[in-house]
């Protein structure tokens, strides 16, 4: 005599069988699909892509630090002046601009919002930077200062590397503008949840 085989899965309505995990709920309180997963996907390639652009505006924007060189060691060309400064400046300004640009592109394509497309729009401003302050600087003058100083001869002013010397805050513009202007643009101009009906309604 053999014990009964013990069900792998109980009944649904065992009370002691715990209820499976919710699905994920966007904003509205419906269920997240494949569909706003992929568009979210979709919006951080398109996102970071659109990098490139930003670093070639950056590159023909930004003002660029002189130096020059007496034959034996490089100097600044203006000791005073503020292209160092200007050229993070620079990057950050337009990283906003870019940034609210997708924003209110996503927002004009799909009105309805959704975790996924705020989450590709800020995975793909920040890759986008990432794209933007590699290409800007790879285009830029040689970051080999000595070697260009020797190319140029002594008492030639020439451009400075582009770089970012704030670049954690340079990467978080684009990414920043780009969520809060879709929330912002979501909650003024969104969709509404339709009035309840029925006696119940107030």
């Amino acid at each position: 005599m053999t014990a009964p085989l013990t069900p792998s899965q109980p009944p649904p309505h065992d009370p002691d069988w715990p209820p499976p995990p919710p699905p994920l709920l966007g904003p509205a309180g419906d269920p997240i699909t494949a569909a706003e997963v992929v568009q979210g996907i979709v919006v951080t390639i398109a996102s970071a892509v659109a990098g490139a652009l930003l670093g070639l505006l950056w590159l023909w924007q930004a003002p660029h630090v002189k130096l020059i060189s007496d034959g034996k060691g490089v100097y600044l060309r203006d000791s005073e002046g503020e292209a160092a400064i200007g050229a993070d400046g620079t990057f950050v300004l337009l990283a906003l601009a870019f940034g609210a640009a997708a924003a209110v592109l996503v927002f004009l394509l799909r009105r309805k919002g959704g975790v996924p497309l705020v989450l590709g729009l800020a995975a793909g401003g920040v890759l986008g930077s990432l794209l933007a302050w590699w290409l800007g600087s790879s285009l830029g003058p040689t970051a080999n200062v000595v070697a260009h100083a020797k190319q140029v001869g002594p008492n030639v002013t020439f451009d400075a590397p582009l770089e970012l010397h704030m670049a954690a805050a340079a990467m978080l513009a684009w990414p920043l503008a780009a969520t809060v202007v879709h929330l912002a643009l979501t909650a003024l101009f969104g969709p509404r949840d339709p009035e309840p009906e029925g006696p119940w309604a107030p």
